[in-house]
């Protein structure tokens, strides 16, 4: 029945660990500007633009506190338990640092065993607050084997002001009370040590609102455990020691060091703190989850282009290619050897004759055939070169056309019209010629929408008012240059007529 017991138990360790160690979330989306506070967002969007290597810290939830658990005063008389009560604030400085502070309050007693009689310790109580501040270094949030810790091991160390009202009983001094022996103030004697800051509250015989104010150094370490994203349980130790030296907290002067107090609790912490725009406090997730994430399935890294080597630039790389040298610009088949589309043993970018009948092997160096040319194709061939020798060469000599001087939108002005009648005439006289309208303004939309409308007014008026055929008229807009001239140039080339306007929402108000 205990082996089954054991088995139970080292299964369920095993699982707890699988399921860390297969944890993929690493806490929060890098990606969510919501969770940067507004001075780090710069940083983060230089991170997010590839800008800056280093993603911004995001803002994490406060902790609070609640423990409770044994105290006792070490010192020179025996002690028995005791008991405190504690509630804290903690908030991360990044992944390994944090600070709390916290108020504690604890309730310790002791009783001599019959040596510490004989040498006159009494029986006493303690009652110390305390108001602390610790620096609680976490020693496993980072690693490079596992996503976010189930576990936090943590030591801690802080200063605590301490307000202690120590008490005891003296039969000799007070003699049989109603109901037992009354506990009183030892006659200012726990305030008289050096290390006092100072006595409040009153000190009378009773002495039970007289307390010794002094500083403390704490000293401990703890565990938590995740028991899900808001609530955590721990088991922590410290000790306080006062400095710089107080030694009746056990209400005893004595022996050959000074008391201190000794409190392990049991705590419950719990995240606090808006979860939409704040992740988990900064301990409980693993600094190291970027970097692992984007190696295992990169979705931010800024990856170079794969550049495979290809010595001859025949598109097959060097480790395919099996004709290395092949030379620029020859067609090359998969496996980058040069084409011989028609087998004739020269490649094609060296043939002169790429389609080489097979009757007509072998072929020259040039990859010319042998096979005589048909009487019908060389009569024809050369009636072709008899045309074009007889066919007179076109020229246009047109001379410089006017420009056309625009003002503030697409209008023509009389002198612009008279410009236009007087080129017109020009044109009419050189049909072999074409003429190029060209506009300029590309410098936005609305320029090329003006320089649009400009061009399409000239070639409107040359062939509505002035009878030049509109198919000789090339029609050229939101060209580099003056925006309020349109040039006219006679050419050869072809070109449309007509294009749609480039922007009609922007059009100018003429």
């Amino acid at each position: 029945m205990a082996s089954k017991k054991n088995l139970l138990v080292v299964a369920l360790v095993v699982l707890i660990q699988s399921a860390g160690l297969a944890q993929t979330d690493w806490g929060w989306d890098w990606k969510d500007t919501s969770k940067i506070a507004v001075k780090n967002l710069p940083q983060h969007n230089e991170f997010l633009n590839n800008q800056y290597p280093y993603p911004a810290r995001p803002r994490d939830q406060w902790e609070l506190g609640f423990g409770a658990g044994y105290a006792t005063v070490v010192g020179d008389v025996n002690a028995k338990a005791g008991f405190g009560g504690t509630v804290s604030l903690r908030k991360s400085l990044n992944h390994t640092f944090s600070v709390r502070t916290g108020l504690t309050a604890l309730w310790m007693n002791g009783t001599p065993n019959a040596f510490g009689v004989a040498t006159g310790q009494f029986q006493y109580k303690n009652r110390t607050y305390q108001l602390g501040v610790d620096v609680i270094a976490s020693l496993n949030a980072a690693s490079n084997y596992r996503g976010n810790p189930k576990t936090n091991v943590y030591l801690l160390g802080g200063y605590a002001l301490n307000a202690s009202l120590v008490q005891y009983r003296n039969p000799a001094a007070l003699g049989a009370q109603p109901g037992g022996y009354s506990y009183y103030y030892g006659y200012g004697q726990p305030n008289s040590q050096d290390g006092t800051i100072t006595t409040f509250g009153g000190a009378t015989q009773n002495g039970r609102h007289a307390y010794t104010l002094y500083h403390g150094l704490n000293l401990g370490a703890g565990i938590a455990f995740k028991v899900n994203s808001k609530v955590n349980v721990a088991l922590e130790h410290k000790y306080t020691f006062t400095f710089p030296g107080y030694d009746l907290l056990d209400a005893y002067k004595g022996g050959n060091s000074d008391d201190y107090i000794g409190f392990t609790s049991f705590r419950v912490n719990i995240n606090i703190g808006n979860k939409a725009k704040r992740v988990e406090p900064l301990w409980w997730l693993n600094p190291n989850n970027f970097i692992y994430s984007e190696l295992n399935s990169p979705k931010h890294m800024k990856l170079p282009k794969v550049v495979l080597p290809d010595a001859d630039g025949d598109g097959v790389t060097d480790q395919f290619d099996l004709e290395p040298n092949t030379p620029k610009g020859a067609p090359v088949d998969s496996h980058g050897v040069s084409k011989d589309t028609d087998g004739d043993g020269v490649p094609d970018f060296r043939d002169k004759e790429v389609l080489t009948q097979k009757s007509c092997f072998p072929v020259n160096n040039d990859g010319v055939g042998t096979c005589p040319e048909p009487a019908c194709c060389k009569e024809l061939r050369d009636m072709i070169g008899n045309i074009k020798t007889a066919a007179p060469e076109v020229t246009c000599n047109i001379g410089n056309l006017p420009s056309v001087q625009f003002k503030g939108n697409a209008k023509l002005s009389k002198a612009a019209e008279a410009t236009l009648a007087s080129a017109a005439a020009t044109i009419n006289a050189n049909p072999n010629c074409k003429v190029k309208v060209t506009g300029y303004g590309a410098s936005s939309k609305a320029a090329q929408q003006l320089s649009w409308e400009r061009v399409n007014a000239v070639i409107k008026y040359l062939s509505e008012k002035q009878g030049v055929s509109e198919s000789r008229l090339i029609f050229v807009f939101a060209q580099d240059g003056d925006a309020n001239t349109v040039d006219l140039q006679g050419t050869l080339e072809g070109g449309p007529n007509t294009v749609p306007a480039p922007h009609p929402n922007l059009r100018s108000k003429n």
